[in-house]
């Protein structure tokens, strides 16, 4: 078999990326599930539209891959703002966020991504830009530094984060509102996977939607992502409609099970069962039994597999449910004392 051309794969990733933004919800009747977040958000602009001043700083929390991106886009065009896009580890120096700052114009948005990864030296030039519209910085060093104060046109910042637990108080007591997304039916999915599939003019079948919906973790990137290598199957067996066999075919290629749980998923739970009889297991001693970091485990894993019941964490530590036993096809406990 001929291997890739490394610049192939580079067009690739382009592409990919060139098609999530075409799917991209551009409107808020674009932007499936998360109705109360919508309605109370479409209140917050239109006030400050109506006041002709900039929306209070926002700050949205979540799982990955649930739309908080898209939503600061809809904020900034709710408005007629520009939106200027960085995260939390981009700044790293006062000078870094220095330059974002400066280079506002009024009534812009700033969306900061992964937030609880700002360090407490940028928090501390934050809170005066976001209270007051001012930027402090520090000229020069010893006996001969001075303080320099740049005044800052209204602008709105939009915050992101997967761990609002990680944020500072001081920090998240300066968002006028706060919005906690959460994982989205399974017929918003659909509806999400349907728009997609017409976007990229795929033929599919309701049954094969139904089907995708079901293994895409509640989760419109997950089930973006799955649509487009449901596509790349269906294009290189050529077929030319979709169908719950061909979306059956390419979930067993790329390792992906009913209920969405990837090889990763898997392993966490075998070896909770099979190294630790099924919990309690302390997390830092699942990171080393799975060689992994905890972050990932508590950021990207346990979520989902909470959020379907097949993982609970209790005082002593993560247990497996009776649920995941049955799933993996194991016998549980419970059922050997019978």
């Amino acid at each position: 078999m001929k291997s890739q051309d490394p610049k192939n794969l580079v067009v690739k990733e382009a592409m990919d990326t060139t098609i999530d933004v075409v799917l991209r919800p551009k409107s808020w009747d674009e932007y499936v599930g998360q109705d109360k977040i919508k309605r109370n958000l479409k209140i917050i602009l239109e006030a400050a539209v109506k006041r002709q001043e900039p929306p209070d700083h926002l700050l949205f929390y979540g799982q990955a891959g649930l739309g908080k991106t898209t939503l600061a886009s809809l904020v900034a065009q709710e408005i007629g703002a520009k939106l200027k896009i960085t995260s939390g580890p981009a700044l790293e120096k006062m000078g870094d966020l220095a330059a974002v700052l400066t280079n506002l114009e009024p009534n812009d948005v700033i969306f900061i991504d992964e937030a609880h990864r700002l360090n407490k030296m940028i928090e501390e030039v934050l809170y005066p830009a976001m209270e007051s519209r001012k930027l402090h910085l520090i000229v020069g060093k010893g006996p001969a530094a001075r303080t320099l104060s740049i005044d800052l046109p209204p602008f709105t910042l939009v915050a992101a984060t997967t761990r609002a637990d990680l944020l500072s108080g001081p920090l998240r007591s300066r968002f006028g509102a706060s919005f906690k997304l959460d994982y989205y039916e399974n017929k918003d999915i659909e509806s999400i996977i349907k728009r997609s599939a017409a976007l990229l003019n795929l033929k599919i079948d309701p049954q094969a939607i139904a089907q995708l919906a079901k293994a895409s973790r509640s989760t419109p990137r997950v089930a973006n992502r799955l649509l487009k290598r449901v596509r790349d199957f269906a294009e290189v067996k050529e077929h030319g409609v979709v169908t719950d066999n061909v979306v059956k075919e390419a979930l067993e290629m790329l390792e992906v099970d009913q209920l969405g749980l990837e090889p990763f998923d898997r392993r966490l739970l075998e070896i909770i069962i099979q190294k630790f009889n099924g919990g309690p297991v302390g997390i830092n001693t699942l990171a080393a039994a799975l060689n992994d970091e905890r972050g990932n485990i508590e950021d990207l894993f346990e979520p989902y597999l909470m959020s379907i019941g097949l993982l609970a964490r209790t005082p002593a530590g993560r247990v497996v449910t009776t649920a995941a036993y049955k799933h993996l096809g194991l016998k549980s406990p419970e059922a050997t004392l019978l």
